[in-house]
């Protein structure tokens, strides 16, 4: 056992190292051979390596130089135009150290800048494109401005596969000496979706207290909606009862340390497996979706929840 954080130790070091994202990989891989790295953009879900391949990119052409050659920020910081005009351009105007005439930015969720940022960000992508690359990374391309994607190669990532994941669980299994049970696995996938970073923090956390991963052991420590309970309080409120289902919804709530975007996901997936009328199952999967938009905005999930049960019963 060891005291590492296991996102840092089991991070890639090499391309050869990076699970998933096969095609990606492919082509980075032979722009970087070919010291030609165009503008890019990293668009995808967290935890699926966009800032990983970044930092090995910039390992490979600069070597053991790459950190003077390599700035990273977070855009979720300081979304402001202040980042673009301060730390971005200060480090764009200068030349590269290495013998590659370029040097890399790397500006992490992007998508959180603002519409000002966004424009400024444009202009100095232009003014500065001879001395410096930008990689661009984000979970919704949407959300930037088409001047800049115009500008980029665009690389979109995917979560990571039940294949995928099974091999990491595997590696980490045997550099850490832990067992995971079949049924711990499957729990495992579902809870991260892909996510490595969620995956390596949960399997941490529990090796912690034992190095027998079990189902048991996953569940006292996710807080995740059961299919029973929720499947009880669906029928309770499809029956009209609704005090029950409201009831029942609260304590499985506290109970289980649930937020409201917990039960709305489980409350989706039982509807699609639920044996009702097909014009049923839209009209309730609609009125999730507007529920869980506001819960996403801020409301109140106790209040939002019962005005969802509510529909149901009606």
């Amino acid at each position: 056992m060891t005291s590492d954080i296991w996102t840092e130790k089991y991070r890639p070091k090499k391309f050869e190292e990076i699970i998933g994202q096969k095609e990606i990989v492919l082509r980075i891989k032979s722009l970087v051979e070919k010291k030609s790295l165009p503008h890019c953009l990293f668009a995808g879900p967290a935890g699926v390596g966009k800032t990983t391949l970044a930092t090995i990119i910039a390992k490979e052409l600069f070597d053991e130089n790459w950190k003077p050659n390599f700035l990273e920020l977070n855009a979720s910081d300081d979304r402001g135009i202040g980042i673009i005009r301060n730390e971005i351009k200060n480090f764009a105007r200068t030349m590269s150290l290495a013998k590659i005439p370029f040097k890399i930015i790397f500006l992490d969720e992007c998508d959180s800048l603002t519409r000002d940022a966004q424009q400024a960000l444009r202009r100095t992508m232009e003014q500065y494109s001879r001395s410096t690359r930008f990689i661009l990374s984000c979970n919704f391309s949407s959300k930037l401005i088409d001047p800049i994607k115009s500008r980029c190669s665009i690389f979109r990532f995917k979560p990571l596969t039940k294949e995928n994941v099974d091999e990491i669980i595997k590696k980490i299994k045997n550099e850490e000496s832990i067992e995971i049970d079949e049924d711990a696995t499957k729990i495992l996938f579902e809870y991260s979706q892909g996510d490595l970073r969620k995956l390596e923090n949960l399997l941490q956390s529990t090796s912690s207290v034992t190095n027998k991963i079990t189902k048991k052991e996953l569940e006292e420590i996710i807080s995740f909606a059961q299919p029973k309970d929720v499947q009880e309080i669906i029928n309770l409120a499809l029956n009209k009862d609704f005090q029950n289902a409201k009831r029942k919804l609260l304590n499985t709530m506290l109970n289980q340390g649930l937020s409201g975007l917990d039960i709305i996901k489980e409350i989706q997936k039982q509807i699609i497996n639920m044996e009702i009328e097909d014009n049923k199952k839209l009209e309730m999967i609609e009125q999730c979706g507007e529920i869980e938009f506001r819960l996403v905005e801020g409301s109140d999930e106790f209040v939002q929840l019962q005005s969802l049960l509510a529909s149901f019963t009606r």
